[in-house]
């Protein structure tokens, strides 16, 4: 329990009162202050729960009895390699849904799902009763969410945990308001440090065989789905003994007392609480209509330009084509680095992006990155100097201000943007208006990955390839908040093939789909993607005045670290 505050200090005097009443209006302002001070000063004496019950799990010791356990190793054999996993790159928004969807139908002992963010919408309503479906036929399902995100109408997820063959559990949890995002993080500034430190990983394993990993959370706007902003984003399914390091990880941090089980924090009857008024429900409804079923790829659509690739779903069982199968590791960071009493000294060289930017070290030609937030601070600033030193061709792809979704993330990239195209980094910038193939970095598909209308782009893949030889596909970004904040996941798989299909993925989007940003005469030009029928752009493109506005106030007085 955190300090109470001084009751000197909680007292009003009634002598304060005896002036001149206000008006209904500042009556009406002051008492909502007096509920915010209120519910903050509440907040500061909560406390999570102690004497926890949490049951220690693992993934599936043996799984070669189920239907996927017994084709990843008949593949394995049929492949005739000595590596022991097998990958395959999703950039369509909706395979990545449907090879979701049909790993949990096809599951026969076990599904262990890890996410930063679920969101309470139409995609993760026919998932989650998938799910339910999965867990009535006998297979047990472990779900583990950060907690930060399930406020509001998105706390609705949880209601998964009071379901039989479910378990959920909340990772980190605050002790704070739950009835909306806004109050969250307001009802949690009294524990900024708990506030910041949140698990980013993204793992989905069904039994113990294939995985996917990336950068995705669970929602119509990871979909395509969404009628405002959609992400542009790459998965990487793993089959194999790399599956079986992310189910590793996975129990590590299930069963870490940062682990709470949905029980301990709230029960059935606390979410019908917060469950959104039938008129707010239609009125939510009325402003983001259902989006159309989402389409099942036809067997010819590999989604990747080469033979290799994939998981190819259908209604009825997985059907598992040629995998490209190859050297592997996973990078992740330990549960320990979330902890309250985390030494961030300690962590400086032994986390998952600490790992990337090892790999990074070792180009020699060629160096692609994707990271859609992307604050290098000084000491990548210096790897990425001794990197270009070595005449290696460094390209990075982030986003614009007008596609970032965190406008105090552009703002610490900013600061660094310069400095990169000096030391000669090419700088692309993701534009927010996508056509066609570009958002979602699959050629010929003939849709911004499964996105609807209008809807804009936001660049959310974490990728990196090197030398043409050498990809890495996972949760983290280039940040300060990746490094010391978060707890994050990847894959590194060293194969050609793979990598150039990872790289013709993301081409379009360089010459297309994004502003090539330069230094001329000392100022930024950003030149318009080709064929765009744009103009090169000497401030910040697409972006509102108040929004570069709003920019210029938060470049100067953002911590990094927070960004």
């Amino acid at each position: 329990v955190r300090k109470q505050p001084n009751s000197r200090h909680s007292r009003v005097s009634c002598a304060m009162f005896k002036t001149s009443l206000p008006t209904p209006s500042i009556r009406h302002h002051l008492a909502t202050v007096f509920s915010l001070l209120v519910s903050l000063w509440l907040t500061g004496c909560a406390a999570l729960p102690s004497d926890v019950q949490r049951p220690v799990s693992t993934a599936l010791e043996n799984n070669l009895n189920t239907r996927l356990g017994k084709a990843v190793a008949a593949r394995a054999v049929e492949a005739n390699t000595r590596n022991d996993s097998g990958f395959a790159l999703i950039g369509s928004a909706e395979l990545a849904f449907t090879v979701r969807m049909t790993l949990i139908k096809e599951a026969d002992k076990t599904l262990d799902l890890q996410y930063y963010a679920v969101h309470a919408d139409d995609t993760t309503d026919r998932m989650f009763e998938a799910l339910r479906e999965a867990a009535a036929r006998g297979v047990r399902v472990r779900i583990l969410l950060d907690d930060f995100n399930t406020a509001g109408k998105d706390a609705q997820v949880l209601k998964l945990a009071f379901e039989k063959n479910i378990e959920m559990r909340l990772f980190n949890p605050l002790p704070s308001n739950r009835s909306s995002p806004i109050w969250r993080i307001v009802s949690s500034l009294s524990d900024a440090a708990r506030l910041q430190r949140r698990m980013h990983n993204k793992i989905f394993v069904a039994d113990n065989a294939i995985a996917i990993t990336g950068g995705r959370n669970l929602g119509d706007t990871y979909f395509g789905q969404s009628d405002g902003v959609n992400f542009v984003d790459i998965d990487v399914l793993a089959a194999g003994r790399i599956a079986r390091d992310l189910s590793r990880s996975f129990d590590q941090y299930w069963n870490n007392p940062l682990a709470y089980p949905v029980q301990s924090l709230m029960t059935a009857k606390d979410l019908e609480m917060l469950k959104p008024s039938p008129a707010a429900a239609m009125a939510n409804s009325a402003e983001n209509p259902s989006p159309s079923a989402l389409a099942v790829p036809s067997p010819t659509d590999t989604n990747t330009p080469n033979k290799s690739s994939a998981l190819l779903p259908d209604t009825t069982s997985l059907r598992l084509l040629s995998w490209t199968w190859a050297p592997s590791n996973i990078l992740v960071d330990k549960p320990s680095k979330i902890a309250e009493d985390a030494d961030t000294t300690e962590l400086s060289n032994d986390t998952a992006v600490d790992g990337l930017l090892s790999l990074m070290a070792r180009a020699k030609t060629d160096l692609l990155v994707v990271s859609p937030y992307f604050v290098p601070g000084p000491e990548m600033m210096q790897q990425f100097q001794a990197i270009r030193s070595r005449g290696v061709r460094v390209r990075v792809l982030t986003n614009s201000l007008a596609s970032n979704d965190a406008v105090a993330a552009h703002a610490g990239y900013a600061r660094y943007r310069e400095g990169l195209i000096a030391m000669g980094v090419e700088i692309y910038e993701m534009r927010s208006e996508q056509r066609g193939t570009v958002a979602s970095f699959v050629k010929g598909s003939g849709s911004a990955g499964g996105s609807r209308g209008a809807s804009r782009a936001s660049l959310h893949a974490k990728a990196v390839v090197v030398d043409n030889s050498l990809l890495v596909v996972g949760s983290m970004n280039l940040d300060l908040r990746s490094k010391l904040q978060n707890s994050e996941v990847a894959i590194a798989i060293r194969n050609r093939m793979l990598s150039q299909d990872a790289i013709r993925m993301i081409e379009p989007a360089l010459t297309h789909g994004a502003y090539r940003v330069e230094l001329v005469d000392g100022q930024l030009l950003w030149h318009a993607p080709q064929d765009s029928g744009l103009k090169d752009s000497k401030v910040e493109p697409d972006a509102s005045l108040a929004l570069r506005l709003l920019l210029g106030l938060f470049g100067p007085l953002a911590p990094e670290e927070m960004l």
